[in-house]
């Protein structure tokens, strides 16, 4: 028996903001529906954004844990920090960290880290 990851599932109040986002990041392809957007690389489903009318932003650093978030690797941290900002990113670690936290539209923290 084995698993295979078919997918990341974000909470969003704001269905085009956070799929934009994601899609100006990553490239892809996006198929929308009422409720969701998919987000596939390749063929393959990679993010499902889901509306969450209410959804209250996570907050970075803060007291509750984050119970996820996703790392992505650059061999050009200032080329994608400027890619971040510009797709709708907001930078939340101080300047000069190895490792950049950024939030999406939505407020979901991820990191941008080092290849």
């Amino acid at each position: 028996m084995t698993f295979s990851l078919t997918s990341l599932v974000v909470d969003a109040a704001d269905l085009a903001s956070e799929s934009s986002f994601w899609h100006r990041l990553l490239g892809g392809t996006i198929t929308r529906t009422a409720a969701h957007h998919f987000l596939r690389i390749d063929g393959f489903l990679v993010i499902v954004i889901q509306h969450a009318p209410g959804q209250t932003p996570p907050r970075w650093p803060g007291g509750a844990s984050q119970q996820l978030h996703v790392d992505l690797a650059t061999d050009d941290a200032a080329a994608a920090d400027e890619r971040v900002r510009a797709a709708g990113g907001t930078r939340l670690s101080p300047a000069g960290a190895s490792a950049r936290v950024y939030a999406s539209p939505a407020g979901h923290p991820f990191c941008v880290r080092p290849a």
